[in-house]
């Protein structure tokens, strides 16, 4: 079964066929970095991670790049208001480049957090300037574009097939575009290419129109391109940026080339919190910093996996936590297949029941094939986990080598693609096994302490293996840990 993927361009999901075989460019927008990253940003960044982490499971060579809008965001996508960044450093009275880094260090690291690979390149819109004003003269020159007052604008009505992207046709895309801005553009839908520095404006550079700053949508076209080429295999990003950020890549990037600019076109969908979309209006705005002091960063993750990418995600507590119910579940599964391995290797033991890994990686692959549908793969792999708990609960011991199998393909399926389930095996026999004897003297200690109501100095314990990487949490059935990623 060939991998397909839901296109937008073309509202239906399409065999993934790469520009030049076993070779994949991806461009996915990134944050704009003015402020903390939110559940929204690791529903799309996990989304995307999954998809680069499947394409190279499939013997891809991906070239993966997703940009820092450190400029050129307005605070009003119709080309009004003001910077983001600008406005958030007027608030803490720093310089914007001052919260562009923050912000930045700020991000990665909750990616980081989540078990996001980084991406191969993560250019700067504020580092390609040259790039974006040598986009805008092409569009001046074929007359696609027009220069007012040191500002240059996109003339939207030069390019017909502008709307084809979001559906939306060009007199909709206009519908509550501020009437003040209709006297220095041609057309109340045309965007902002340059944008002319007002006085005291500090993020500003020198161009052949005037001292000013790009607009949001040229940053990307010009960022792409460069370490992409003109046309490339896929462009991702959030539902909420199919329009105007990408409408407006599309007709820039095609008027300034005479090619098609992104074959694939990919949208993750969008967060609700307890059904209702979050905003900060509403307080319901959760960033990452937050909800890690709740939860462990590879918790949410596996939650947000629980949704396939295009669906929306509704984040609540009870919702994260039977996330977290089944996690543990699946990872006492992994523990116990280990702690049965390493007993097997201990024993060099030379005979034991087979066990069939076939039918599971051949529906992981179905499902991931079918336009990356994680949860269906996550529910291949707790299948997996339920056949093995019966092959460890039989009294029937399972051969060495069947015991390994069964480890390689949780490690690759559920580690290597789906980025939950560590590989511990990488590390010395020894090693593991007396991590995990300490772990149940720790526990058993605890055990001892909480009967004698002792309740400081089992906190204690617990926070204290909490710090230095493993969480412990009494369930029903017991005291069960997992090891922070």
């Amino acid at each position: 079964m060939p991998l397909s993927i839901y296109n937008t361009l073309s509202r239906q999901k399409e065999e993934f066929k790469p520009i030049h075989e076993g070779h994949v460019g991806i461009y996915v927008c990134g944050p704009t970095v003015y402020s903390h990253s939110h559940i929204g940003h690791a529903k799309s960044y996990i989304s995307f991670d999954i998809i680069v982490r499947y394409l190279r499971y499939l013997g891809n060579n991906v070239l993966y790049i997703q940009n820092i809008t450190d400029v050129g965001h307005l605070t009003d996508d119709a080309d009004e208001g003001e910077d983001k960044l600008i406005k958030q450093a007027r608030i803490d009275r720093v310089h914007p480049m001052q919260i562009a880094e923050s912000i930045t260090r700020s991000y990665f690291d909750d990616m980081d957090k989540l078990g996001i690979e980084r991406p191969d390149i993560s250019p700067r819109a504020s580092g390609h300037i040259i790039e974006q004003i040598e986009i805008i003269k092409k569009l001046l020159a074929n007359g696609h574009a027009y220069e007012v007052n040191g500002s240059v604008y996109y003339n939207v009505q030069k390019f017909k097939n502008y709307g084809r992207l979001s559906g939306r046709v060009l007199e909709e895309s206009v519908e509550g575009t501020r009437v003040e801005t209709r006297s220095e553009k041609r057309h109340p839908a045309d965007f902002a290419l340059w944008k002319k520095a007002e006085s005291g404006h500090i993020m500003r550079w020198p161009s052949p129109w005037s001292e000013g700053f790009p607009g949001w949508h040229i940053e990307c076209s010009a960022m792409s391109m460069k370490y992409l080429g003109e046309t490339f295999d896929i462009h991702g990003g959030g539902m909420d940026n199919q329009f105007p950020h990408h409408e407006c890549e599309i007709a820039q990037s095609e008027a300034a080339t005479g090619k098609p600019f992104v074959n694939y076109w990919v949208h993750n969908n969008l967060v609700t919190v307890n059904g209702k979309k979050m905003s900060k209006s509403l307080g319901n705005f959760v960033t990452l910093k937050d909800a890690f002091k709740k939860y462990d960063p590879i918790v949410v993750r596996f939650f947000i996996l629980q949704s396939h990418y295009r669906s929306t995600l509704d984040f609540s507590d009870e919702a994260v936590q039977a996330a977290n119910t089944g996690f543990d579940k699946l990872m006492n599964t992994i523990r116990n297949l280990r702690e049965e391995l390493m007993k097997a290797e201990t024993e060099q033991r030379t005979s034991g029941s087979a066990f069939d890994c076939s039918p599971y990686r051949k529906h992981f692959l179905e499902a991931m094939d079918d336009d990356f549908n994680a949860p269906l793969a996550v529910g291949v792999l707790f299948d997996l986990a339920r056949e093995t708990n019966h092959a460890l609960n039989s009294g029937q011991k399972l051969s060495l080598d069947a015991l390994k199998q069964i480890d390689l393909l949780f490690s690759e399926l559920g580690g290597t693609v789906l980025g939950i389930i560590p590989d511990q095996i990488g590390t010395a026999a020894g090693d593991t096994k007396t991590e995990s004897r300490l772990m149940d003297l720790f526990i058993n200690i605890r055990a001892e302490v909480r009967k004698q109501k002792l309740w400081t100095i089992s906190d204690v314990i617990r926070d204290g293996l909490k710090a230095v990487g493993f969480i412990i949490e009494d369930k029903k059935e017991g005291t069960i840990w997992r090891k922070i990623q």
